[in-house]
């Protein structure tokens, strides 16, 4: 499949998207409060993500681009809930926070497939570069957790 703007447009915001999230994460270990005063900077990609949906529409692409980026969106919306509005601790209390963690937990996978797959469909190279990222990005993710109770 030839890469046409969509595509591009789609395989950098994965990019972005993984490379905040690896900062993110390694942030996340020494200077939490500094993730909690700036992180909310992650949630602006909602506005790509909100372009990227248009973008699709107006070429006519498989409808796969909008759906993750409408799922990339509710992800971002959810986020945005828990951390900014409700500023539910669920990352620390599974047990506690589970109603949460469940949809959280499916539509961060979700995106994170999308971001994988997407671009792995246009070209062989975009999708082992997304999946190394994604690699890297679990492993930050996991390492930067509290220890549950």
């Amino acid at each position: 499949m030839e890469a046409g703007m969509l595509e591009l447009y789609f395989f950098i915001l994965g990019l972005v998207n993984y490379l905040m999230l690896i900062t993110v994460f390694l942030i996340r270990r020494k200077r939490l409060a500094f993730l909690q005063r700036y992180g909310w900077t992650y949630l602006l990609l909602s506005v790509p993500a909100a372009f990227g949906i248009l973008l699709s529409l107006v070429e006519h692409k498989p409808i796969q681009y909008s759906i993750f980026l409408v799922l990339f969106l509710v992800y971002l919306f959810l986020e945005w809930l828990l951390d900014h509005v409700l500023k539910i601790n669920f990352r620390e209390d599974w047990k506690e926070n589970w109603k949460w963690m469940i949809p959280y937990l499916a539509l961060y996978y979700s995106t994170n497939y999308g971001f994988i797959v997407m671009p792995w469909k246009t070209s062989l190279i975009w999708g082992v570069i997304m999946l190394i990222l994604f690699v890297i990005q679990i492993i930050a993710n996991l390492s930067s957790h509290p220890k549950m109770r």
